[in-house]
């Protein structure tokens, strides 16, 4: 049940990302999404949206008959409720900017916010590991599972295709000036999730806790570029600069559409995720600035250091 309500507009005056919307309850997300979509379309029939909402749920909780439940703890329903509000927030930002984008238009992009990873979830007959084994694949195998499941979330047959490029686009390896989008607005939406995959996982408060379940995900998946977690801390550095180098040229700088729209659905005129991203970024500096400390005596958010440092000595 969708508990929004649209005449309501808060004055609020936090400065953290954090402090908006609960993260943790994937029904503050819903309700966020479908008030924006209301800024937007004051006559915005939910249904489809909460369907597919409920739909992703429950293939991420196992609960759908051939799918197994989502078993990769950094990328999980968590990453998909902080990209899909990231990508309502860019949408609406781009309204407001005067981009036409209409209900059905950003319905779209949405279920290319809810699908864009549906490419980590094994299928019941797969028992071996985890779907982090799929991780250097798991682009090409969301575009498939939304060739398969797309009507399901509510697609059109002609939506599918727009759908699936909007995903291939969330691609760190993908050059995006070489694909060929079907329409302008094809071209916008993609390089909105683009965008909104990356600064829904970057900004959220756990990112750099989380990144010790990114590097279980890298090895199970072969990536051999890291020795061990730490050594995942220290290139995390290098990864800040080189995502705001594709924010800024790949991507058309859309990440500062966020502005408009903080400003106006809570009268804040700044960009909140990069400023939580930059409150990451510096964090990781004084984290790296102490190589003779544990990273676990700085990362206690939610316990996930220590709980993977005891399932390491058991």
């Amino acid at each position: 049940m969708v508990h929004f309500s649209p005449s309501s507009k808060p004055a609020f005056k936090g400065k953290l990302l954090a402090d908006l919307v609960d993260m943790d309850s994937r029904q503050a997300v819903l309700d966020e999404v479908m008030f924006i979509m209301t800024l937007m379309q004051p006559q915005f029939d939910p249904r489809d949206l909460t369907n597919a909402f409920s739909f992703t749920v429950s293939l991420y909780q196992g609960r759908w008959p051939g799918e197994r439940e989502c078993n990769t703890r950094f990328h999980d329903l968590r990453h998909i409720t902080d990209t899909l509000l990231a990508m309502a927030r860019l949408i609406h930002g781009a309204v407001l900017a005067g981009h036409h984008i209409n209900a059905r238009d950003a319905f779209v992009g949405m279920v290319g916010a809810l699908a864009h990873d549906t490419g980590y979830i094994q299928d019941k007959s797969d028992g071996a590991g985890t779907g982090a084994k799929y991780t250097v694949v798991h682009v090409a195998r969301s575009m498939e599972f939304v060739a398969r499941y797309g009507q399901r979330y509510g697609l059109t047959l002609q939506e599918i295709p727009a759908c699936q490029i909007m995903i291939q686009c969330t691609d760190l390896d993908t050059d995006i000036a070489a694909l060929q989008f079907p329409s302008p607005k094809v071209e916008l939406l993609a390089k909105l999730l683009a965008v909104a995959d990356l600064i829904g996982q970057m900004a959220d408060r756990i990112y750099l806790e989380k990144l010790f379940y990114l590097y279980r995900e890298f090895e199970e998946g072969q990536i051999s570029c890291y020795a061990n977690e730490m050594d995942l801390l220290v290139q995390t550095q290098a990864f800040f600069p080189m995502i705001r180098n594709r924010l800024n040229h790949q991507l058309g700088g859309y990440d500062g559409l966020a502005r408009a729209h903080f400003s106006n659905r809570w009268g804040i005129s700044e960009n909140l995720y990069q400023q939580s991203i930059e409150r990451q970024e510096k964090y990781l500096a004084h984290i790296l600035a102490h190589p003779d400390r544990d990273p676990s005596e700085f990362l206690r958010r939610k316990q996930i250091v220590q709980r993977i440092i005891a399932s390491r000595q058991c």
